[in-house]
């Protein structure tokens, strides 16, 4: 007995560190306003230089963090933007409207791993890093000027869009479950080799990191 008491104070600190809220610090390193939004979290207007931080509970899936840009909102928290627009709302209840490049994460997953990644499925609007501030892992980018060299037919004001979102064929947004690269999503990738560039694109572009890890979003890096 007393063996089997040792045994899970010992066991306690343990469970703490691994099912504790990560910290997610929210940086914009652009030289222009961005509107961060996180679901769950909510959002914020982000001058040039300031930074967000936000506690993300342990066991969180379908988690997203992403800049908005070109927002405007009343005293009441009500508006738009032109890229990412969570439904009009200042604090996001929900996801964004492409064009938006995307930080995604899962937390405590199997085996008490995160999973991130950098997703371009949704889109691009602002450049991105995506890294951790503890843990014994690696972060992931997404600087290339992608709105600059963006193919004509992806345009749109503020940002350039994923081929699913301007064609909404099962080519593209692979909705039968069996689809490829394509040319579009070959322009993603090679600008941007660590991020999602369709949804099929798991192999080279989801990381993972130890549970309890905390991270940093920055826009504009």
């Amino acid at each position: 007995m007393a063996s089997l008491g040792g045994l899970s104070f010992l066991l306690l600190p343990l469970l703490f560190v691994v099912s504790h809220a990560a910290t997610f610090d929210i940086v914009n390193q652009c030289s222009f306003t961005v509107w961060a939004a996180a679901v769950p979290g909510g959002g914020r207007q982000l001058d040039p230089s300031q930074t967000w931080s936000i506690n993300v509970n342990p066991g969180t899936t379908g988690g997203r963090v992403w800049a908005r840009t070109d927002c405007s909102f009343d005293g009441s928290g009500s508006g738009s933007c032109q890229t990412g627009d969570c439904g009009g709302l200042l604090e996001c209840q929900g996801y964004g409207t492409p064009p938006n490049t995307l930080a995604e994460f899962a937390l405590n997953q199997f085996q008490n791993m995160d999973f991130i990644d950098i997703s371009l499925v949704d889109g691009f609007n602002v450049p991105m890093d995506f890294s951790p501030t503890s843990g014994d892992c690696r972060g992931i980018r997404c600087s290339a000027d992608i709105n600059g060299q963006c193919p004509a037919e992806l345009r749109a004001p503020g940002g350039c869009n994923n081929p699913c979102t301007v064609f909404k064929t099962d080519e593209y947004c692979c909705t039968s479950g069996s689809c490829g690269p394509t040319n579009y999503s070959m322009f993603f990738k090679n600008n941007c080799p660590d991020a999602y560039s369709y949804p099929k694109d798991d192999a080279t572009s989801t990381f993972t990191c130890p549970g309890g890890t905390n991270y940093r979003v920055v826009f504009c890096p």
